[in-house]
């Protein structure tokens, strides 16, 4: 007798279209059950509860994440100062919101507001600094929203939002107009006053 060929979670198979928008709002903790049980997909909740299920990026997305993860781990490294998280790590906002970016950087001053118990749950401290990659899934219209309603109206100090598709990059600066970067070649990001020392050749994030 034969066996029938394993078929994918509708889920996962409408995820091959682009994101997923829920239908239903989803309270925290059925937002919690829900993440478990998919651990491979990418899951972002907002205030009112309406979650968004996104596919695991493309090959060269997953490469342009992972070199901006190794410059800012690489300042770590040789600093050892704050914490870096990838964007796995979900980070709930006051607001009740829990959002993912594709890179962040927490503070000693901020993590040291955290309880003793906080490995076990989404980050609660806002990042000081955080990168966002745009994707060929991402608009860059709704990315852009995201930094200023997000990331920047709740205490990041400093932001940038990378488009490699058009070879753009935005610096949002905490209290400051944005700055819009032209052209990868030659260019350089760098953590300013936030992370003293820290830079990105946009360059490495070519496609």
């Amino acid at each position: 007798m034969g066996t029938s060929a394993t078929k994918e979670p509708p889920l996962a198979a409408l995820l091959h279209y682009g994101p997923v928008v829920l239908q239903n709002p989803l309270s925290r903790e059925e937002f919690v059950a829900l993440s478990g049980q998919f651990p491979e997909l990418r899951m972002e909740r907002e205030a009112d509860g309406k979650v968004t299920v996104m596919s695991p990026v493309k090959k060269g997305s997953g490469r342009r994440e992972s070199g901006v993860i190794f410059f800012v781990f690489l300042w770590y490294y040789q600093n050892r100062k704050g914490e870096v998280y990838s964007s796995s790590t979900g980070i709930e906002l006051p607001d009740g919101a829990i959002k993912s970016p594709d890179c962040a950087w927490v503070s000693d001053e901020r993590l040291a507001e955290l309880p003793g118990d906080a490995d076990e749950d989404f980050l609660r401290a806002i990042p000081d600094f955080l990168v966002e990659v745009r994707s060929s899934s991402d608009r860059i219209a709704k990315l852009k929203k995201k930094m200023v309603n997000v990331w920047m109206k709740n205490g990041v100090r400093l932001g940038w939002l990378i488009d490699p598709y058009a070879e753009k990059a935005w610096i949002y600066r905490e209290g400051k107009e944005v700055e819009e970067v032209r052209g990868f070649e030659g260019r350089v990001l760098t953590g300013e006053e936030v992370m003293p020392g820290m830079e990105l050749p946009l360059i490495e994030l070519k496609r």
